[in-house]
Protein backbone atom coordinates (compact mmCIF):
# COMPACT_ATOMS: atom_id res chain seq x y z
CA UNK A 1 0.00 0.00 0.00
CA UNK A 2 2.74 2.25 -0.22
CA UNK A 3 2.77 2.99 -3.70
CA UNK A 4 -0.78 5.17 -3.03
CA UNK A 5 0.45 6.90 -0.43
CA UNK A 6 2.73 10.06 -2.68
CA UNK A 7 -0.53 10.09 -4.72
CA UNK A 8 -3.22 10.42 -1.78
CA UNK A 9 -0.07 13.32 -0.27
CA UNK A 10 -0.17 15.21 -3.66
CA UNK A 11 -3.77 15.08 -4.34
CA UNK A 12 -4.75 16.38 -0.61
CA UNK A 13 -1.96 19.28 -0.81
CA UNK A 14 -3.89 20.13 -4.29
CA UNK A 15 -7.46 19.86 -2.55
CA UNK A 16 -6.12 21.65 0.40
CA UNK A 17 -4.80 24.26 -1.59
CA UNK A 18 -8.10 24.26 -3.79
CA UNK A 19 -9.79 24.84 -0.48
CA UNK A 20 -7.45 27.65 0.91
CA UNK A 21 -8.54 29.44 -2.42
CA UNK A 22 -12.04 28.39 -1.87
CA UNK A 23 -12.57 30.42 1.18
CA UNK A 24 -12.07 33.65 -0.98
CA UNK A 25 -14.30 32.97 -3.73
CA UNK A 26 -18.22 32.51 -4.14
CA UNK A 27 -18.29 29.60 -6.04
CA UNK A 28 -16.45 27.04 -4.83
CA UNK A 29 -16.93 25.22 -1.10
CA UNK A 30 -14.06 26.30 0.78
CA UNK A 31 -14.26 24.39 4.32
CA UNK A 32 -15.49 20.84 2.78
CA UNK A 33 -12.13 21.19 0.15
CA UNK A 34 -10.01 21.35 3.52
CA UNK A 35 -11.50 18.93 5.11
CA UNK A 36 -11.35 16.29 2.60
CA UNK A 37 -7.88 17.69 1.41
CA UNK A 38 -6.52 17.10 5.64
CA UNK A 39 -8.66 13.43 5.14
CA UNK A 40 -5.84 12.58 2.18
CA UNK A 41 -2.97 14.16 3.72
CA UNK A 42 -2.94 11.34 6.73
CA UNK A 43 -0.68 13.35 9.42
CA UNK A 44 0.71 11.26 12.44
CA UNK A 45 0.30 15.03 14.66
CA UNK A 46 -2.93 15.60 12.75
CA UNK A 47 -5.13 12.23 13.60
CA UNK A 48 -3.41 13.03 17.13
CA UNK A 49 -4.98 16.50 17.20
CA UNK A 50 -8.07 15.31 15.92
CA UNK A 51 -7.88 12.68 18.61
CA UNK A 52 -7.56 14.93 21.33
CA UNK A 53 -10.18 16.99 20.59
CA UNK A 54 -13.00 14.49 20.07
CA UNK A 55 -11.99 13.29 24.02
CA UNK A 56 -12.10 16.93 24.78
CA UNK A 57 -15.47 17.72 23.36
CA UNK A 58 -16.85 14.76 22.92
CA UNK A 59 -16.22 12.11 25.86
CA UNK A 60 -19.43 10.29 25.71
CA UNK A 61 -18.64 9.34 21.87
CA UNK A 62 -17.90 6.09 21.11
CA UNK A 63 -15.17 5.18 19.16
CA UNK A 64 -15.57 2.70 16.05
CA UNK A 65 -13.32 -0.78 16.33
CA UNK A 66 -10.55 -0.70 14.37
CA UNK A 67 -11.26 -3.32 10.91
CA UNK A 68 -8.43 -5.47 12.40
CA UNK A 69 -10.22 -6.11 15.73
CA UNK A 70 -13.29 -6.50 13.72
CA UNK A 71 -12.55 -9.33 11.18
CA UNK A 72 -9.67 -11.28 13.96
CA UNK A 73 -12.44 -14.08 13.81
CA UNK A 74 -11.84 -13.80 17.69
CA UNK A 75 -15.41 -14.29 19.50
CA UNK A 76 -16.22 -12.19 22.59
CA UNK A 77 -18.11 -14.00 25.23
Amino acid sequence: MKAKTPFKKIAGYSILGLGIIGLFTPFLQGILLIAVGLGLIDNKKLNELVDKLKKKYFPKLKMKKKVSEDCSGEEES
